[in-house]
């Protein structure tokens, strides 16, 4: 998978997560939205969230999976109740590139702790988020969860969007509850890939970011490296 969250494409909470579509070409698979069902639906141990500047490593992190043997397209649509913190003991590996810009934010490269995916709360919901950064409870819409493919107006355990002006791609790291008053109006967002919402403010482009998977690599290779569909582990 790769996210450009300014290619005019939205992968938002109800997008392409739980469909086994396949989006975007390969020829295009590091500089648009791209995701391949045929990776999607295989079985994945191991996950590297890898930050790119135009194809070549800027940050990446590598997690092992609690539960082995289960493909992506399992674990996406595992959705009711959701909210399932899918790693533990935090990420195997963490390299970031010394002149890594933009790092204070970062929904996947500021905060610490563990991967959880389908993070539903009330109307909204975040696939993938990190534990070290705020999570919040189920029964509270406060619009506060940041990370990868959002929506503050969906049905979190079925995966479809109530209203699309609300979803949006990549949310930065930030306090911005909407409960209680007065609500913040200013979530700041990577990139122009959210819906017409007031309160979604398009922003800088940290990188785009990619998602390998594999049954036995438990490293990745490091900031500087070139990106490529496949990538070798004998490192």
């Amino acid at each position: 998978m790769n996210l450009n969250p300014a290619d005019g494409h939205v992968m938002g909470y109800s997008t392409g997560w739980a469909d086994d579509d396949s989006i975007g070409s390969d020829d295009k698979a590091l500089t648009m939205d791209y995701l391949n069902r045929f990776v999607w639906t295989e079985p994945a141990d191991y996950i590297a969230i890898v930050r790119h500047q135009h194809g070549v490593v800027d940050a990446v992190k590598v997690f092992a999976f609690k539960h082995w043997g289960l493909s992506l397209s399992h674990r996406f649509k595992d959705m009711d109740p959701g909210r399932m913190v899918v790693s533990e003991g935090g990420p195997l590996q963490e390299d970031v590139a010394e002149d890594a810009a933009n790092l204070g934010d970062d929904p996947i490269f500021s905060v610490g702790g563990d991967l959880a995916f389908n993070w539903g709360y009330s109307n909204n919901g975040a696939r993938v988020v990190l534990t070290g950064g705020y999570l919040s409870p189920a029964d509270v819409d406060d619009d506060n969860t940041h990370g990868l493919g959002n929506s503050f107006a969906c049905n979190p355990l079925t995966g479809e969007d109530t209203h699309d002006v609300w979803t949006h791609e990549i949310s930065n790291i930030q306090d911005c509850p909407r409960v209680p008053a007065p609500s913040c109006t200013n979530v700041q967002l990577q990139g122009t890939d959210h819906g017409i919402g007031s309160h979604l403010k398009s922003g800088p482009v940290y990188g785009n970011y990619a998602i390998f998977v594999s049954q036995d690599a438990d490293r990745f290779p490091g900031p500087g490296s070139k990106l490529d569909l496949v990538m070798e582990h004998c490192y």
